[in-house]
This record gives C-alpha cells, sequence and structure tokens, in this order.
C-alpha cells in the first residue's frame, strides 16, 4: 500500500455538521468525542471526490461500486477523517494568528511517519504554561510588546526556533505553489499550551442565526430561527490518504494518487451549505513513499 498526507485549506467558511443538536447550537460542527477538536469526516471528503471523477470505470475502481454493487469488492482508496492542523483566531495585531498547541503537531509527527513523507521537524515545541505561547523566531506579525493577545487572551510571547520550523515545514506543504501565502502563513503562526488551544476551539468557532421566512408574509416561520456552527475560513486541516490494491481491481496505487491529484487541482466544496456559499477549499497530497502490508 502506499499512504499520503491530504492537507484541507478552507477558502470560506467550513460546515462539517454531526446533524444534530448539541446544546444551544442546533447545527454544531463535528468533534471528537475524546479532544473535542473539530474534524471533517473521511466519508465526506471521499463522496465529494467520488463525485468529481467523471471517469466511471476509474470511479468504480478508486472509490468502490456504486451501493447496489457494493459487495462486488472494495474501493482502493481510503480516507482518513481530516483533523484540525491551525485555526485561525482573531489577534489584536496583524488581524488574525494561525494557531496549533503540542498534542496537534505530535498527532501530525505520527502521521507524517507512516507517510515518510518530507521529513517534518523532530521536536515539538511545549509552551512554558497557559500564559504564554510560542512564535516564529524573529519578527512576528502577531507580537505586540512581547504579547500575542487572541480574542481577549494575553499571551506573553517568545520567539523559537522548533516553533519557526514547524511554521517553515507546514507552508512548504499547504502553499507549495504561494509562497506569497506561506511567508503569510508563516509569520502568522502561534503555538498555544494544550488547554488554550481547547478553551478556543470551543469559543472562537464561527455561529450564524439563520432564519427561514414565510413566502407569504415574508415574516420568520415558527420555529425557523436556527444556529449554525462553522470552522472559520483559513482553517487548516489534515490526515491520511491510503491507497490499497484490490484483487478484483487492476489499478496501481501510483495511479490512483494521480488521479487523485487531478481530481484536487481546483477547489473543492466540501461539509454542507453549499448554496450559501459555505466549505470551499484548496487540498494538496504531500509525501508518496510505499509502505509493505502488515
Amino acid at each position: 500500500m502506499e499512504a499520503r498526507l491530504l492537507f484541507v485549506h478552507a477558502f470560506s467558511p467550513l460546515h462539517a455538521g454531526t446533524g444534530q443538536a448539541a446544546g444551544v447550537i442546533d447545527l454544531p460542527v463535528a468533534r471528537e468525542k475524546a479532544t473535542g477538536l473539530p474534524y471533517l469526516p473521511g466519508s465526506s471528503l471521499k463522496g465529494v471526490l467520488r463525485e468529481a471523477c467523471r471517469d466511471k470505470d476509474l470511479q468504480k475502481k478508486i472509490f468502490g461500486p456504486d451501493t447496489t454493487e457494493a459487495s462486488e469488492h472494495a474501493g482502493s482508496v481510503q480516507i482518513s477523517d481530516q483533523r484540525l492542523l491551525a485555526l485561525p483566531v482573531r489577534s489584536l495585531k496583524a488581524t488574525f494568528a494561525w494557531v496549533t498547541s503540542p498534542y496537534v503537531l505530535h498527532r501530525l509527527l505520527r502521521d507524517a511517519a507512516c507517510v515518510a513523507a518530507a521529513a517534518p521537524p523532530p521536536d515539538v515545541p511545549e509552551p512554558a504554561s497557559t500564559a504564554s505561547c510560542l512564535v516564529s523566531d524573529g519578527v512576528s506579525a502577531i507580537v505586540q510588546r512581547d504579547q500575542v493577545i487572541l480574542e481577549d487572551l494575553d499571551l506573553k510571547a517568545s520567539s523559537d526556533k522548533k516553533t519557526k520550523a514547524w511554521a517553515d515545514w507546514i507552508q512548504g506543504q499547504v502553499f507549495t505553489d504561494d509562497p506569497a501565502w506561506g511567508r503569510f502563513f508563516a509569520d502568522r503562526f502561534c503555538v498555544l499550551h494544550d488547554e488554550v488551544l481547547s478553551f478556543l476551539v470551543e469559543t472562537a468557532t464561527e455561529i450564524t442565526a439563520r432564519i427561514r421566512l414565510r413566502e407569504d408574509a415574508k415574516t420568520v416561520e415558527q420555529g425557523g430561527l436556527w444556529y449554525e456552527e462553522a470552522l472559520p475560513a483559513e482553517t487548516i486541516l489534515s490526515g491520511l490518504v491510503v491507497a490499497t490494491p484490490v484483487d478484483k481491481v487492476k489499478i496501481g496505487t501510483q495511479e490512483v494518487f494521480q488521479k487523485l491529484t487531478e481530481l484536487i487541482n481546483k477547489p473543492l466544496q466540501l461539509g454542507g451549505k453549499a448554496t450559501v456559499g459555505r466549505g470551499l477549499c484548496r487540498l494538496r497530497l504531500a509525501g508518496g513513499v510505499s509502505r509493505a502490508n502488515t
């Protein structure tokens, strides 16, 4: 089999919902049970890629047969959930920062080891406390008087070479064809304590009030007010894509990834609320070293 890293960069707010309410928000985003971190379900992404593949023969080989013929054989590709990598959070200086945490980077480091991609930095930066944060070594766009102010949090900023190394590596994977945006990302990259990130993923997502009007009177229908949650535009997620040869399907892993690369060449709409412009995302594949089956 062969595995690669997949990076998802949201161009517009991304609503990957759970389909049920969990509190005051009627349509919340999907979150991991143990960590509370948002994610995009792999099944949702696979469905979009399947639909984008117009070659019906390749579609069947790569993604598997239609539901009515699902017992024939499995698909050649498996896509993991795309998990949060960097969350855009409002900053007093430079508009916003991309924030992450040691746990998130450790998990990405583990995924990268499975893929044997371009090696990420081996050392994960660790903020000293919940009152501090780490920024790239040198001048960071989000630092003002040795502080980073995110939403209503005042954090003591420290320049860190490990953080710069991670910023450079991530921008090299996500912004491969856009050096200007890569530098923009590196200047605004910030590593927070795990507890601080947990707080921000609960409070810094986008909440929108929606209404449904009566056609005859143009007034709000009874029960026609609800609240939707979405990951903000500029959110970055990551996960794994695995291609495995299937006995009944004559297609190589290189052909699978070649087709996937073609399918993600242009932005795709992921998650729900497509008609109101949600979920426009750019995808990037990284890595490409074969692994023997175990």
